[in-house]
């Protein structure tokens, strides 16, 4: 497969390797700062423990969505490596410019995107 039409790939590759150098900033920077729970009751009390869970809870989460990020951004990556970018994953019919101006990282076309929801 070609390089899809109307695509700055360059510039889309630009902007995928900023992108995955601020979430891998993100990512040891949220792994410095990770709170360990204290779960002991004689010494915290039941709120402040359930506080403190629903903190480490949320870090986690946080955690995730920036690694399933860093996973599309480098998928992304390897389709412009082998000439795929551009192109739904789904239909192999091209994406939208726009739509991938909005997010470089999207693998699928407003079509397919729709169907998958």
């Amino acid at each position: 497969m070609s390089k899809a039409p109307g695509i700055d790939v360059k510039k889309m590759k630009k902007t995928l390797v900023a992108w995955r150098k601020e979430l891998l900033t993100l990512i040891d920077s949220g792994e410095e700062t990770k709170t360990d729970t204290e779960l002991d009751q004689q010494r915290i009390g039941r709120l402040s423990r359930m506080g403190a869970m629903q903190q480490q809870a949320m870090e986690d989460e946080t955690g995730r969505r920036r690694e399933k990020e860093l996973q599309r951004i480098s998928t992304a990556l390897n389709r412009i490596e082998s000439d795929d970018y551009g192109y739904c994953t789904a239909s192999d019919e091209p994406i939208a410019v726009k739509r991938l101006e909005n997010d470089p990282a999207t693998p699928l076309c407003i079509t397919c995107a729709q169907k998958a929801d």
